[in-house]
């Protein structure tokens, strides 16, 4: 029993250290106030941990869930939305609705699936691009509070791999507490504080901000979480599991929260012979994982006032360095096929460039460029029709 328990309390540890301070970026840049992200970042992971308890107890299958880091990371590289914080929430309402409807509907999800993998990757990596420069900017403008915590997190890197990035978040928590002090009453109200977020909705931010943040949610979270259970040799209703988590996200999200999936990075650590010899025994991890998610929902306040008080690029190389494999990943699955690479590059470089048109960010146009341009070098020839028929252009028939 102690070692599914503390795989899977260690596993939501290093996923709540890992990334939270991505999560508040995100939404501090789509217009939430310091509150509103607090909650937000109550929201999911109460809800979703609530959500593996529930899946992991029910299935007895070790189904972690986890929030969208590289949602996140979408959030974080767009604008504040016309309409301010409740249009983004409107926003992640109809990326949940999306979500429910691959789980109901069959030929949606085939749709969804039939996005080529080297686009949907070449998107998140650009994406994730300009925050993950993020600690080159901050070495540059803020050596003395930036370098240690680099040079912490790249040593930790060689000797204790899954605790880099929680190190560096500590050595950042240390660093800022003796550089730049928390101004009075920033702590004075750290308990957990839902705040209801009434949503509105727009055109834009339903391009630029919810199918986006849908895709890379699919593409990035959900698939891969299943691949991860496949390989340990789980095979959940992938349907029931698209709906729980698109339902659970649309919960969070009158809150603040933006999305929740299934854990990849965090789900081998409850999937795999780590968390107990036994299979049939592997669901308790990602129970305590869930149990531990909604004990550090208490802290979501805490949080919000540490990050709100520190240096925002400093916050910012933090959640890059974070990234930083995710990127690594993103760029190999983007390359992976040699016919597919221009394309995916013009999608790379267009969802990086940041760039708005018409009100919708960059990323949806990316991969607006990048699908075009691959149907175009996909699309047959003429020789290659008249070939396939087994006409010659030159005789009669």
């Amino acid at each position: 029993m102690i070692q599914p328990l503390s795989a899977g309390i260690l596993a939501a540890v290093v996923g709540f250290a890992s990334t939270f301070a991505v999560v508040l970026k995100g939404l501090e840049t789509v217009g939430a106030t310091q509150a509103q992200a607090a909650s937000g970042l109550l929201a999911v992971l109460v809800v979703k941990g609530g959500l593996a308890v529930w899946l992991g107890w029910r299935s007895r299958i070790p189904i972690s869930i986890a929030w969208s880091t590289p949602g996140a990371a979408l959030l974080a590289a767009s604008s504040l939305p016309v309409g301010g914080f409740s249009v983004a929430v409107g926003a992640f309402l109809t990326s949940a609705a999306l979500i429910v409807l691959a789980g109901i509907w069959r030929p949606f999800g085939r749709a969804v699936e039939a996005i080529p993998t080297s686009l949907a990757a070449a998107m998140l990596a650009g994406i994730l691009f300009s925050l993950c420069t993020a600690p080159v900017r901050a070495a540059a403008a803020l050596p003395a509070l930036a370098l240690p915590v680099i040079f912490a997190w790249a040593f930790a890197l060689r000797f204790a791999r899954p605790y880099a990035v929680p190190l560096a978040v500590l050595l950042t928590a240390i660093v800022v507490a003796l550089a730049t002090p928390l101004p009075p009453g920033a702590m004075a109200s750290i308990a957990p504080h839902p705040v209801f977020v009434a949503p509105a909705f727009s055109l834009d931010a339903t391009i630029g901000i919810a199918l986006p943040l849908f895709i890379v949610t699919m593409a990035s979270q959900n698939v891969p979480g299943l691949a991860v259970l496949a390989a340990n040799g789980y095979r959940p209703a992938v349907g029931a599991t698209f709906v729980w988590t698109g339902l659970g996200s649309a919960l969070a999200a009158l809150f603040g929260a933006h999305a929740m999936n299934l854990a990849a990075i965090t789900a081998a650590l409850c999937a795999g012979p780590e968390a107990h010899p036994n299979p049939a025994r592997r669901w308790i991890a990602s129970v305590a994982c869930g149990a531990t998610y909604i004990l550090l929902g208490l802290t979501a306040a805490a949080a919000a006032a540490f990050v709100a008080a520190s240096p925002p690029l400093l916050i910012e190389s933090v959640a890059g360095l974070a990234l930083l494999g995710s990127l690594a990943g993103a760029l190999q699955g983007a390359m992976a096929q040699e016919r597919d690479r221009i394309p995916a590059i013009v999608t790379f470089v267009t969802a990086a460039s940041g760039t708005s048109f018409l009100g919708i960010g960059a990323a949806f146009w990316g991969l607006v460029a990048g699908g075009v341009l691959l149907a175009i070098l996909r699309f047959p020839a003429a020789g290659t029709v008249l070939s396939s028929t087994g006409t010659n252009p030159g005789t009669r028939p």
